[in-house]
């Protein structure tokens, strides 16, 4: 049963960053200006765009090795609750009621992975850290 466990944890981990890679990897080069100038359209300071790049690029990537999860987890549910708040709160607007749902699912399953942590299939595991 803990094979099925440290697998299932595996799958949980190699699925739930990918949102967070691809969008942190496309917020590099051409589409930085816009992206910041969007989040300072929304109020928030554009000096924190590589803040949010390295989260989600940097975290995803550490989510998907294992490195550093209960960690990387808390800070990935954290932003995402906070972004929910700040960008789409509005339900007057389009898809914001989904697109805030939707970011508080995301938020509870990395706050279930910082509780269960990165699995035996981990560098975290590897390296006998529980960070």
């Amino acid at each position: 049963m803990k094979n099925l466990e440290s697998s299932a944890i595996l799958l949980a981990r190699i699925m739930m960053p990918i949102l967070f890679i691809v969008a942190g990897y496309g917020k590099l080069g051409d589409a930085y200006a816009g992206t910041q100038a969007y989040m300072q359209a929304m109020g928030v300071p554009g000096f924190l765009l590589p803040l949010t790049i390295l989260l989600e690029l940097g975290g995803g990537i550490a989510v998907l090795l294992g490195l550093l999860t209960r960690t990387t987890a808390l800070f990935t549910a954290g932003f995402t609750v906070l972004t929910a708040l700040l960008f789409h709160a509005d339900f007057s607007v389009g898809a914001n009621s989904t697109m805030f749902m939707k970011n508080f699912t995301i938020a509870g399953g990395y706050l279930l992975l910082a509780v269960t942590g990165p699995g035996k299939f981990s560098l975290d595991f590897l390296l006998g850290k529980k960070w």
